[in-house]
């Protein structure tokens, strides 16, 4: 069957990689950028927006606010960037926020921020996703009315080009993240020369009027409304933790490429995110919660049929005009990094779930990488996750944002305060004066960068709590409880098989074996099943069998006494013609007469070459074996007698070891490659 499978899967995911190859998988930094950094770039196509929204709530006149917004939204991408260097350089392994929580503030803090980062991961799928469906909706009317069917299949589609391998995906990824920032940059650099010609600028919403759901606006309600604009325009600093994630992924100096690749994706970000600001006011871009209703032309409402394009879409048709090549490139460009962004998560998540099942905090099948050295069950269980999430809230981007940023300022917070206690106990060790004012200013960025965090996740808290923040919360609580538990029965275990340093119950030798063969028939199967049983010398040797049907156990007795074998048959009645019920009983008596015998059950079972043969044999031996597992003392073993229809699977299974899916086998077996021939004979 496995090999059966591997055509599909070879096709899929590539040929498999020898464990010596992980190597060579690491990132160059034109590659990391793209891998780790997609999430906060591609965060500039929808966080201006999201800022406009909120501000629309006030009507048109509040808009002048948001170059203000913007600012706050620079300084902290340049406070969290310049915090998230010293991470790099402090904690290279790959644990990220976890480690450094989890180092100085303790296991509580540091499962805090792991179930933190692990919502956010998930929503930064689901929320890149739905805002790619849109942006791609905007010249594709199909995709827009199929919203969730679409969003589902692109997180298919990543999860399987994720499944091949981070390198390779990376390549994939880079081409379409560098035109993007290409093609932003190119639209920044052509509407600035525009506007500072005198030409015109005018977006397709210039011309309608903004209806204030609360005209008006002053003092604290004012106040209110900026801050939330403000958590809402603080999308754009999604996903800068995942570098910090991805640190063994880098090639050498890891962390030196790491903060590299983290302090060019701050500066491409702060200037991308602050263009279309700038762009947006001069073109006159108008945006609204409720675009129907509260948008108005020529006095009327545009109603339910108007589509309301992304702040980037509105930007790029005032700038390069609608319909033209460089807007369609653009919009093109827009939707895949907006796709692709969702790669940051593939990559954050899978890595978090493996150091985090190290840690006996998530089941253990996500520590391993799969065949092409990804952590293949973290990326699927991801993918499984974010479509959960598009299908609950139809892939819309707009319901998707409000739960999105709490994760990753809980994260944030904690992991500054951490560094702060990791420079405090360094510096209490450190007497060479150089490397205590190095530690002096990395700790007081890192002070900054927590204040700083920690006030603006109350301030994402207090304004985004009621819209939607609390399901991000709620899954954080749910993560947290499940990663506790899981902790506790894995060491709850391991207290529990751990070996005695002295004699133990489970170290000294039993007093006796009671071996029971389980007989229905004499036929060949009993028969060999009788002399395995035999061979293992036990104390007492005995057939058992259950009378169902009395002309049958006579029948049964008979032929037994008839062969002379040389076995006591013991027979139990069962009134209620159940199998299994008298067998465990007699077992657990022989267990309670003699604690410390060990009972040994031989059962045995038809093995069959056709998987429609299983129902049709070895259904009791399935459910006996099932309850005697849970019986202490007793050992089960199965005596297979092969039928002739497995002989004919045999044979089926030998054709195909002979033969290899395409791609599985490159230049011949690994053993016989030309290249490494060619080695052996050298050093001869």
């Amino acid at each position: 069957m496995s090999k059966l499978t591997d055509v599909p899967k070879r096709i899929l995911i590539g040929r498999a990689l020898r464990s010596d190859k992980l190597g060579e998988t690491l990132l160059p930094k034109r590659i990391a950028l793209p891998v780790f950094a997609s999430d906060p770039l591609s965060s500039v196509a929808y966080a201006p927006g999201e800022v406009l929204l909120v501000l629309s709530i006030a009507g048109v006149s509040a808009y002048h606010f948001s170059p203000w917004i913007a600012v706050a939204v620079v300084v902290l991408m340049f406070t969290v960037v310049a915090s998230y260097r010293q991470n790099v350089h402090a904690y290279p392994s790959g644990g990220g926020d976890y480690e450094v929580a989890n180092t100085n503030l303790g296991p509580k803090a540091g499962l805090t921020v792991a179930s933190a980062l692990l919502v956010d991961y998930v929503l930064t799928v689901a929320v890149s996703i739905s805002s790619g469906i849109e942006n791609l909706g905007s010249a594709v009317p199909f995709v827009v009315e199929n919203k969730v069917l679409c969003a589902v299949a692109v997180i298919v589609l990543l999860t399987l080009l994720n499944l091949r391998g981070m390198k390779e995906s990376g390549k994939l990824f880079a081409i379409p993240t560098y035109v993007f920032v290409v093609g932003v940059f190119v639209m920044l650099a052509w509407g600035a020369y525009r506007a500072f010609t005198g030409d015109d600028l005018a977006s397709p919403t210039a011309d309608l009027e903004i209806k204030p759901e609360h005209p008006g606006l002053a003092g604290f309600a004012l106040v209110f409304l900026l801050l939330r604009a403000f958590s809402s325009g603080c999308a754009a600093l999604t996903g800068v933790e995942a570098i910090s994630n991805g640190v063994p992924a880098f090639r050498k100096p890891k962390s030196k490429n790491a903060a590299t690749t983290l302090a060019l994706m701050g500066g491409l970000a702060v200037v991308m995110f602050c263009g279309i600001i700038a762009l947006a006011m001069a073109s006159d871009v108008r945006m609204a919660e409720n675009p129907a209703v509260d948008l108005i032309r020529n006095g009327v409402p545009v109603g339910d049929s108007y589509v309301q394009n992304p702040v980037i879409s509105q930007v790029a048709a005032a700038v390069f005009g609608e319909g033209t090549f460089f807007f369609i490139l653009l919009a093109a460009a827009t939707a895949l990094v907006l796709f692709l962004a969702a790669n940051t998560a593939y990559n954050g998540f899978p890595l978090l779930g493996s150091i985090l099942a190290q840690d006996r905090y998530l089941p253990r099948q996500l520590h391993t990488r799969g065949d092409r050295l990804a952590f293949s069950n973290g990326i699927v269980l991801l993918a499984g996750a974010a479509i959960l999430l598009v299908v609950l809230y139809g892939a819309d981007s707009t319901k998707l944002i409000q739960l999105y940023i709490v994760g990753v300022f809980v994260s944030f917070t904690l992991s500054q305060i951490g560094m702060v206690r990791h420079w405090n106990r360094h510096l209490r060790a450190e007497r060479r004066p150089a490397e205590r004012r190095r530690m002096i200013r990395s700790r007081a960025i890192n002070a900054f960068g927590a204040s700083f965090t920690g006030l603006v996740l109350v301030v994402v808290l207090a304004t985004k709590f009621t819209h939607g923040a609390w399901v991000a919360l709620l899954g954080m609580v749910i993560f947290y409880g499940t990663m506790t538990a899981i902790r506790k029965h894995y060491d709850r275990v391991a207290e529990e098989i751990a070996a005695a340093e002295g004699p133990s119950d489970d170290s000294v030798r039993p007093s006796r074996v009671h071996s029971i063969v389980l007989v229905s028939k004499v036929h060949k199967p009993t028969l060999r099943a009788l002399a395995y049983a035999k061979l293992m010398r036990s104390d007492r040797l005995e057939a058992l069998s259950i009378s169902v049907d009395p002309a049958e156990t006579k029948a049964l007795r008979d032929e037994w006494e008839r062969r002379g074998i040389n076995v006591p048959l013991k027979i139990l009645d069962s009134p209620y013609r159940e199998i299994t019920r008298p067998i465990i009983e007699y077992v657990k008596g022989l267990r309670r007469e003699s604690p410390r015998d060990v009972v040994s059950v031989y059962i045995p079972e038809y093995v069959v070459g056709h998987w429609y043969e299983h129902l049709l044999h070895n259904q009791s031996a399935l459910r006996l074996k099932g309850r005697l597992l849970f019986t202490p003392g007793v050992m089960v073993t199965s005596v297979p007698y092969q039928l002739e229809s497995s002989e004919a699977a045999k044979k089926r299974a030998k054709r195909r070891a002979n033969w290899n899916a395409p791609g599985a086998v490159r230049r011949g077996p690994v053993d016989r490659r030309p290249r490494e021939s060619a080695k052996e004979s050298t050093k001869r």
